[in-house]
């Protein structure tokens, strides 16, 4: 018998959910090799956590694999944490399949290690979890989640005690104490053990009480706002976050408005997805509305679309639009040379004009939320007032430290308010801030790949840049070896000129490309993208 077989076997035996302990017993009866695929490599503990498709295995997620997470977790925090028992672990989880059980499974695995573990009941936003880790003084956060994955999917994205993400060496210790055990022989507490606590809606409550502060102008009443939670957990935290911040309340996606792990009418719950936002586009153009937003299921990213003509026309913001009108009101609405502004290296550079125009100080993280929080921490006398990263992800505060799509929402909503109060619209907005900085147009691409290739490409363009893209010469290489990201600029470096981007996705199997460009026809960006896509696909 295979050793992965005998490891399939270990694994039935000690499975606790019946759906895939059926799951298991059709693997056994399959080949070796068919075993071998799902047992040999286990999920890699990364600093986004765990994310994957439910089902048997190491190389799913499933209970087991979060017993040994948390556990792992657990004693990582008890050797590096001190006092780390009693200050303990707040853990919350969306509504996707089987995040309840990952969450209980978490306290029961904490406790069992002399933990103490406070579960957030019901499905939470991430926003909550994470903006009251430091309230409660723990030593570390779960959050139960796939974010905007597919349906199939689930995940576990692990928070230290100031709120952030975890970024390197931490996760690397984690994942080292993860591989260490064994996930069939996890103790458990029972579900009822004393060092397991539960909050209800008091930590919603708090969030709630400190949100009006994320308003710039409160005596703006804001706009007709369209709204979908998109079959996530942010419906009903929106509804009360509109009224708590003396909003209007907005008009819902009612069929998308409750959770639902299936989410039956998305093929794939992203905002930036081709027509996940059809239907609360629709909801906008039949109530002629001045805005519609989306939230992703997990509540923490913001997607937007606006009227594009009068004709009744809509259209999707990009990520970057988005960034520059929060940027564009909150630099108008602060004081202080303290302030500090953030983005990514894959975001638009007309932040880091904006900031210069402002005179605030600017920084350009890795991609990932989690970089974006690590500079910050960093940046001792300065004051973070906004940060923000490309794929919808907005930090309108100083807290939390991670992307939150419900301050964001409401924050929306009075730029939109405001717009009309003085006479314009969110794209007279995007309008005026092209007049002003010139017009920024920027697009992406991708690339199917698997990570390996990707990174060997990557690699490749590092070591030997193209001198040329289509027509367009190849004037400056800048690498950024920990991000695994190559710059490469056309005509001028800076400037006028073209900027493009490559790097592997960190989470799918795929190369993504940026491009930005200023004062230029959108069509000819995207004909320098297509050039890019050729060149690199010649070179596989």
């Amino acid at each position: 018998m295979s050793v992965h077989r005998r490891l399939a076997e270990r694994w039935l035996e000690c499975e606790p959910d019946a759906d895939v302990r059926d799951e298991l017993r059709a693997l056994l009866g399959s080949t070796d090799d068919e075993i071998k695929a799902r047992f040999a490599h286990g999920l890699a503990f990364g600093t986004a956590g765990l994310r994957a498709p439910i089902g048997a295995g190491p190389s799913r997620m499933n209970r087991l694999v979060v017993r040994r997470a948390a556990a792992g977790l657990v004693d990582h925090l008890i050797a590096t944490v001190p006092g780390a028992t009693a200050m303990g672990l707040l853990i919350a989880r969306d509504a996707r399949h089987k995040s309840a059980d990952f969450a209980s499974d978490t306290a029961r695995v904490a406790a069992a290690r002399g933990m103490r573990a406070i579960v957030i009941d019901g499905a939470t936003p991430t926003p909550i979890l994470a903006w009251n880790i430091p309230r409660f003084g723990v030593a570390a956060g779960v959050m139960v989640t796939a974010s905007h994955n597919p349906r199939h999917d689930n995940g576990y994205k692990v928070y230290l005690g100031h709120g952030a993400q975890i970024v390197p060496p931490t996760d690397s210790d984690i994942a080292a104490r993860i591989d260490a055990l064994d996930p069939t022989t996890i103790p458990l507490a029972e579900s009822d053990d004393p060092l397991i606590h539960h909050v209800g809606d008091e930590a919603i409550a708090e969030y709630l009480k400190w949100l009006p502060s994320v308003r710039r102008r409160p005596d703006v009443p804001g706009a007709r706002v369209g709204y979908t939670a998109m079959h996530g957990v942010g419906g009903a935290l929106i509804l009360r976050a509109f009224a708590a911040c003396g909003l209007p309340e907005p008009l819902v996606v009612s069929e998308q408005q409750q959770p639902d792990p299936n989410f039956p009418t998305v093929e794939f719950p992203n905002p930036e997805e081709p027509g996940a936002m059809d239907r609360v586009i629709e909801l906008g153009r039949r109530e002629e509305l001045d805005v519609v937003i989306a939230n992703d299921p997990d509540a923490d990213r913001l997607g937007v679309a606006i009227p594009a003509n009068s004709s009744g026309q809509w259209r999707l913001l990009r990520g970057d639009e988005i960034g520059w009108l929060f940027a564009d009101h909150i630099l108008r609405h602060t004081t202080g040379d303290e302030r500090l502004v953030e983005t990514t290296v894959v975001s638009s550079s007309l932040l880091g004009e904006m900031a210069a125009t402002h005179g605030v100080h600017y920084r350009e993280t890795f991609t990932g939320f989690k970089w974006i929080a690590d500079a910050a921490m960093k940046a001792e006398g300065r004051r973070l007032v906004f940060a923000y990263e490309q794929a919808l992800g907005y930090l309108v505060a100083d807290r939390p430290l991670d992307k939150d799509g419900v301050a964001a929402a409401v924050l929306l909503a009075e730029i939109a308010g405001l717009a009309a109060v003085e006479g314009t619209t969110i794209q007279g907005r995007l309008e005026d801030i092209a007049a002003r900085y010139g017009r920024h147009v920027t697009a992406e691409r991708s690339i199917k790949m698997d990570p390996s290739s990707g990174a060997r490409l990557v690699g490749h363009l590092m070591n030997q840049p193209p001198s040329t893209v289509g027509s367009r010469r190849v004037v400056a290489v800048r690498d950024y070896p920990e991000a695994n990201l190559v710059r490469l600029w056309l005509d001028e470096e800076g400037g006028r000129g073209v900027r493009l981007q490559i790097r592997p996705s960190g989470t799918e199997p795929k190369v993504k490309l940026y491009g930005e460009g200023v004062d230029m026809p959108e069509h000819e960006l995207n004909e320098v993208l297509e050039a890019l896509v050729a060149l690199l696909t010649n070179s596989i």
